[in-house]
């Protein structure tokens, strides 16, 4: 017990130096955390470390899922349904016959063993290429493609998979049923998660606790995923219907004190699991390299490199043709939503790194088939897959604020965040308005005393002056007043601290100013950005 402590104070020792070197290097986390990973792996004296497939799709995957949905807005999110469907499903079943007919036709392999590997390794992780899209500032449709993507293609692989892993160790497949279940999982998760996300809310608003509703909110996930897991599904879409209803819905029904709370709480948690699992993933080099010994070295390579490059090809042969097609075909629809440029659709192909998914999922594949057999050519799935994972997310990965500069698509987004900007600007000011205006309203009707209306009053209008005109006199008073802001927030602190120690006011009182001067920084620093209702 106190070795396994000692190892995880280590790992998070190992999250923080990465953590810190990244944001030096300006790069991904999750990269770094999988090459030190590998790095570790082989470090003499230090324990194996094997990552469990129930510890990884049990555990840690549905409160990321759960949590990229909250995040998601539901409105983008149904504009961009055909992109993310075009992507979600049809690009990762694409992918998953090109890996299959490749393994089969190039190297040999049964059909069965190489839909099992192709269903593996055909849905992209998209952590690595969000974290450096944002802080390159790409146009906002491209994220929430990249984003909606990223919370429905584990579903899609995770069922090709289940039903590859099926017909191998049964020796039958029929794919009129194959279809059919699909279409089952498909509609039955979304309407299961949909309802889990309906009672969370419901319950959380009944309970009325802040802590409570957080705890409701942790478990939220893990019922939505858990069931349709047991049943055959994946979990995922439930997970993802879920919290996309709490996206849409928690802001009428989460109390402001649940949200201060709930999203500290939540950037944690993503924070910790995320680093853990990318860190797990490059540990498990070691115990990878050793049980592919029997294989010789060329085949390992033939093989990894095979899969990683037709995996890459696919997605490039699978976006190109899904973003120009229809619109060709479909007048109404190039109409609506106009040809992408070709730099956008090639950044969207290029951002198809592999991540912890894909190295669950071979993790999970049973020892022996139907008739107690081994499964075939297991260990050199496990292999490929963990190479397929590294070469993506690092060659990839370090490759894309590269090709983001080359197709000048750095920064194309500022013009947009500028739109937004002035929008928010515009929406503060007309909600201040209303505001007084149901003050007059209710005034009237109950009659407030003239100190109560004057006092109200005077507070709207300092907020409203509060309000740049323009988003070039926000920035400016940003320039000139954070901080200034920040200093005299710091000395109000040091001046209650020195009141605390000459017994002028208790602890009790010391916390509460200091809670409301921590609000107030946090709103200078977090510089506009926006929450979500956890």
């Amino acid at each position: 017990m106190i070795a396994t402590f000692q190892i995880l104070l280590f790992f998070l020792a190992v999250l923080v130096i990465v953590a810190l070197i990244a944001e030096r290097l300006k790069m991904a986390p999750s990269i770094l955390l999988v090459l030190a990973g590998v790095a570790l792996a082989f470090v003499p004296g230090l324990p194996r470390i094997n990552l469990s497939p129930e510890f990884v799709l049990y555990l840690l995957l549905p409160p990321l899922i759960y949590s990229a949905g909250v995040a998601m807005s539901w409105r983008e999110f149904r504009y961009n349904l055909r992109p993310i469907a075009l992507l979600a499903f049809g690009c990762v079943v694409f992918t998953t016959c090109a890996v299959a007919a490749a393994l089969h036709y190039v190297l040999g392999w049964q059909w069965g063993v190489a839909f099992v590997l192709g269903a593996i390794v055909a849905p992209p992780d998209v952590v690595a290429p969000l974290a450096v899209a944002r802080r390159l500032r790409l146009p906002r449709r491209l994220l929430v493609v990249l984003e909606g993507e990223g919370l429905a293609n584990d579903a899609t692989a995770l069922i090709l998979y289940r039903f590859a892993v099926a017909a191998v160790s049964m020796g039958v497949f029929s794919l009129p049923q194959a279809a059919a279940t699909f279409g089952l999982i498909v509609v039955g998760e979304i309407l299961y998660g949909t309802g889990v996300g309906w009672m969370s809310l419901r319950l959380r608003q009944w309970a009325h606790n802040p802590r409570a509703e957080i705890t409701l909110s942790l478990m939220t996930p893990y019922i939505a995923y858990w069931l349709p897991l047991n049943l055959g599904g994946s979990g995922v879409l439930a997970t993802v219907a879920a919290g996309l209803y709490v996206s849409w819905n928690g802001p009428r029904l989460i109390s402001g004190a649940t949200r201060l709370q709930g999203i500290f709480f939540w950037d944690l948690i993503v924070y910790l699991i995320e680093g853990f699992l990318f860190l797990l993933t490059g540990l498990q080099a070691r115990v990878l390299w050793e049980t592919a010994q029997s294989f010789s070295l060329r085949e390992l390579v033939v093989a990894t490199l095979l899969v990683t490059a037709v995996a890459i090809v696919a997605r490039f042969a699978w976006v190109f043709p899904a973003a120009y097609v229809p619109r060709w075909i479909s007048p109404s629809l190039r109409e609506r939503d106009p040809y992408p440029s070709w730099q956008l659709v090639f950044m969207l192909s290029f951002t198809g790194v592999r991540g912890v998914v894909s190295l669950a999922a071979a993790l999970a594949i049973p020892l022996t088939i139907e008739n107690t057999d081994p499964f075939p050519q297991r260990d050199l799935i496990l292999f490929v897959a963990f190479g397929a994972i590294v070469i993506t997310l690092v060659g990839q990965g370090l490759m894309l604020p590269l090709v983001m500069r080359w197709l000048k698509l750095a920064g194309e987004g500022e013009a947009e965040q500028r739109r937004e900007r002035e929008a928010e600007l515009a929406a503060r000011a007309e909600a201040i308005r209303e505001a007084h205006r149901h003050l007059d309203t209710v005034a009237a009707e109950r009659k407030l005393g003239a100190a109560v209306v004057e006092f109200l009053e005077a507070r709207h209008q300092h907020r409203l002056r509060q309000v740049p005109a323009t988003i070039d006199e926000a920035a400016l008073r940003s320039q000139l007043n954070d901080g200034l802001r920040l200093e005299l927030i710091a000395a109000e602190r040091t001046f209650l601290h020195d009141m605390l120690r000459q017994g002028k006011i208790t602890d009790e009182s010391r916390r509460r100013l200091e809670r409301e001067l921590d609000l107030e920084e946090s709103a200078i620093l977090s510089n506009g950005e926006g929450d979500t209702p956890l």
